[in-house]
């Protein structure tokens, strides 16, 4: 079976996704295990020496003056993933949660935490068998780390919470047993170690971006079958205008769009049509969509940082006998990323829906009315764009920036929050609205696409109808569109196979 190796330094986006979707087993580099052990090391001779250090002998937060002494050490461990595990609202799913444990134990192994193997190692044992902690989404703020809901996986390596095993909700202690786990007795610096980073919205985020990359390759597809639907000219999308601009995602946009309608045989009987512009959904894709994916390349820029970085407070460097306290867990440049995904996202699906409601309108199109051969009797594909409107509408909502919010916690020690969890659950919702306007586009454009037959699209928007043809019939009157929706989702999912 496939595994990924984890050394704190190499983690890729990919890998993720590896081990969050496909369960991928997951093993410690030996490579850092000298730096793990020689971590740990330093914090237990702090703790020999009665040095008073935060985090590893002093209380959290506000607290941080009170001197704990070694015998109660433990005890102020177990006690701070306790009091923080106060999250609430519906769960993460399974995914999601097998990402975050993943970005722990990497983030961990970089060997600046101080916290034992055994405590990296326990993480790799719930991801390797199939122990999913319950995790609810609301409770974060994005600022001293994801605290709550970090402290819900924490509570599970130590017997505590809930988890999901082999698709049941148990105690965490019933899932480690019946996972042969044991429970986990924190030591000095290991519960703050757990809550404190950004692996929540982190590991959220990555799964989303892939998403998004994969949306935006599919709006090209999307965009490419509209325009042969609406009779829309590849003109726009000539290489030479594309240069006199030079932005990457532009060019790549428009040398898809030009490959997929390739040899239409729709465009060329209506060569001499008098159109001469389309409307901007149509002719402007490649800036619109080509700006998208520069956002997304942006993001990405920032995720392949943020998982190989220690993001716990305080870090520890033995070679150099200094432990700093800092702000590395503070989330803000994952929040500003992802309110740009948010709003990347939200732009793939507005410009979507407009060249929906243009096939909608026989005057563009000189089809008839929705898409439906007997407008009237029928309403054809009248309430899907009104449905992609809805969703669109919803994404505009969810798309203000997390980021731009604060609110003091803590007594003011913690006066300035990233929101960044906020932001990465908004990403979240507004790529599942876009992933469903597009589905809409695809079905709106087949019919367009069926109503111009015999004439052929291009080489490859031909392709993208065939696989929806084999699954999906021409909508001769009026039926239930939820289906036909759900089979398009299934093609997307691959991609249409081409």
């Amino acid at each position: 079976m496939k595994y990924i190796l984890m050394d704190g330094e190499s983690l890729t986006l990919e890998q993720i996704e590896e081990v969050a979707f496909r369960k991928a087993l997951v093993r410690l580099s030996r490579k850092a295990i000298p730096k793990i052990n020689r971590c740990r090391k330093y914090v237990e001779e702090i703790i020999r020496k009665g040095e008073t250090v935060y985090g590893i002998n002093t209380g959290f937060g506000k607290l941080c003056r009170v001197k704990i002494s070694p015998a109660e050490i433990e005890r102020l461990q177990k006690n701070l993933v306790l009091s923080h595990a106060v999250g609430v609202g519906p769960v993460f799913c399974e995914e999601e949660v097998r990402a975050t444990m993943l970005l722990q134990a990497n983030v961990l192994a970089k060997g600046y935490s101080g916290v034992r193997l055994e405590v990296i190692e326990s993480l790799i044992n719930l991801l390797n068998l199939g122990v999913a902690p319950m995790v609810p989404e609301k409770g974060s703020v994005g600022a001293s780390g994801d605290l709550a809901p970090l402290a819900f996986i924490a509570l599970v390596l130590m017997g505590e919470g809930w988890a999901f095993y082999k698709k049941r909700l148990l105690s965490g202690k019933q899932a480690l047993k019946k996972a042969g786990l044991k429970p986990l007795k924190l030591s000095a610096k290991e519960g703050i170690a757990l809550i404190n980073g950004t692996q929540v919205m982190t590991g959220l985020g990555v799964l989303t971006l892939l998403k998004a990359e994969r949306l935006a390759q599919l709006a090209d597809m999307a965009g490419a079958l509209s325009c042969e639907a609406a009779l829309a000219t590849p003109v726009a999308f000539d290489e030479d205008l594309q240069k006199a601009r030079k932005h990457k995602g532009q060019a790549l946009s428009a040398k898809n769009l030009v490959q997929l309608m390739k040899n239409s045989q729709i465009r060329e009987f209506h060569k001499a049509c008098p159109k001469v512009q389309d409307p901007y959904s149509f002719r402007c894709m490649p800036q619109v969509h080509g700006a998208i994916r520069d956002a997304l390349s942006y993001v990405r820029s920032v995720l392949e940082v943020e998982i190989n970085s220690a993001t716990d407070n305080p870090l520890i460097f033995p070679q150099k006998n200094k432990v700093i306290s800092g702000g590395n867990f503070h989330g803000e440049p994952v929040a500003l990323a992802l309110d740009f995904l948010g709003i990347a996202l939200s732009e793939l699906a507005s410009i979507s829906e407009r060249r929906i409601a243009a096939m909608m309108d026989p005057n563009i199109t000189g089809l008839p009315a929705f898409l439906t051969p007997e407008p009237g009797i029928n309403s054809g594909l009248m309430m899907a764009q009104t449905t992609a409107a809805a969703l669109v509408s919803e994404n505009k909502i969810l798309a203000h920036p997390a980021s731009v919010d604060s609110i003091p916690t803590s007594l003011n020690q913690e006066d300035h929050v990233s929101m960044g969890t906020i932001a990465s659950r908004k990403a979240r919702e507004i790529a599942n609205n876009t992933e469903e306007v597009l589905a809409i586009e695809f079905l709106c454009a087949y019919q367009g696409v069926c109503l111009r037959a015999p004439l052929k699209p291009g080489i490859g928007t031909n392709k993208i109808f065939n696989r929806i043809k084999q699954r999906v019939k021409k909508i001769d009157e009026d039926r239930i569109l939820v289906g036909d929706l759900v089979k398009i989702k299934e093609l997307m999912k691959v991609k249409f196979g081409i």
